[in-house]
């Protein structure tokens, strides 16, 4: 038994190539729109603000992902026989989660200032919705072969037809761990456990996007190291760089999550940056009315 992998991941709409890689990554951000929405809703937001501040971070996120993949990963574009053009070949797959986030929040950033919201409680209400939609892109790997783990015989393997597809060393296997099916598995969990703390300890100031973010540096960590694909250039000290940058961006996030806990407990009062009082609800409570801002 093993998971096999898609006989194609492009599909043509007359002259028009339709690629799963892509079609993931724009359900990925519309799930993450639909359930920030709802939290924002909740937390005392007006409805569709969600939507007009993603405007910036997607844009913002795509080209930081694709910027930290081209980064940590320059052989492939710069190298010995590569090719530059294919730095922006984004359908190929490659997008660094790390530059994602960071440009992702910079996008966000500036849109929650033009709409005059705060930033924090934005993030928290987006965090569980962003690691869900990270959840889904990982089906794009699967459809592009790619991101896969060590060999392996065990009933979940997954299949890899294409030899090109395999790096030096082990075209002699066929099947390997599906690492992005663990990771999509942990990825729900995150989200999971951020909405049920965020239910429970009803978090504020960021520290529902910190704990999103903890929890997904934890899994990352351990499945990073699963994977075959580095080159050595891409090793540190024995460990991928992609581990050591999970290992740091925990640790950041776990002291704001501390801090911020210490120093502001509880929620915001309001998410207006004017400080006018809005009367959040529950982020859970989704079949109840919105909040209304006074």
């Amino acid at each position: 038994m093993f998971i096999p992998s898609p006989e194609q991941g492009v599909w043509y709409l007359g002259p028009v190539p339709i690629r799963a890689y892509a079609l993931c990554i724009i359900l990925g951000v519309v799930l993450a729109v639909w359930l920030g929405e709802k939290r924002w809703v909740a937390r005392g937001g007006k409805p569709g603000q969600v939507s007009d501040i993603a405007i910036w971070a997607v844009p913002f996120g795509l080209v930081g992902g694709r910027l930290y993949h081209v980064i940590t990963d320059p052989a492939n574009y710069f190298g010995p026989g590569g090719d530059p053009v294919r730095a922006l070949y984004v359908w190929q797959g490659g997008l660094g989660i790390w530059g994602a986030i960071a440009l992702g929040c910079v996008g966000a950033y500036i849109g929650c200032r033009r709409h005059g919201v705060k930033f924090p409680p934005f993030a928290d209400a987006l965090a569980p919705g962003v690691v869900l939609a990270q959840a889904l892109g990982r089906w794009g790997n699967w459809f592009n072969q790619e991101l896969f783990g060590k060999p392996t015989t065990l009933p979940w393997a997954l299949e890899i037809p294409d030899e090109t597809k395999r790096p030096d060393g082990y075209t002699q296997y066929d099947t390997f761990h599906p690492t992005f099916l663990y990771e999509f598995g942990w990825n729900i969990g995150v989200a999971a456990l951020v909405i049920w703390l965020d239910r429970r300890l009803r978090l504020g100031h960021g520290r529902a996007f910190a704990l999103y973010v903890m929890g997904y540096t934890v899994g990352r960590g351990w499945i990073e190291y699963l994977r075959i694909d580095a080159v050595e250039a891409d090793d540190v000290f024995g460990l991928r760089l992609n581990v050591w940058t999970s290992i740091v961006v925990f640790v950041l996030a776990a002291a704001y999550f501390v801090i911020a806990g210490r120093r502001r407990p509880g929620r915001e009062e309001s998410v207006l940056r004017d400080g006018q009082v809005t009367a959040g609800e529950d982020s859970l409570s989704f079949d109840e009315k919105p909040a209304q801002q006074g």
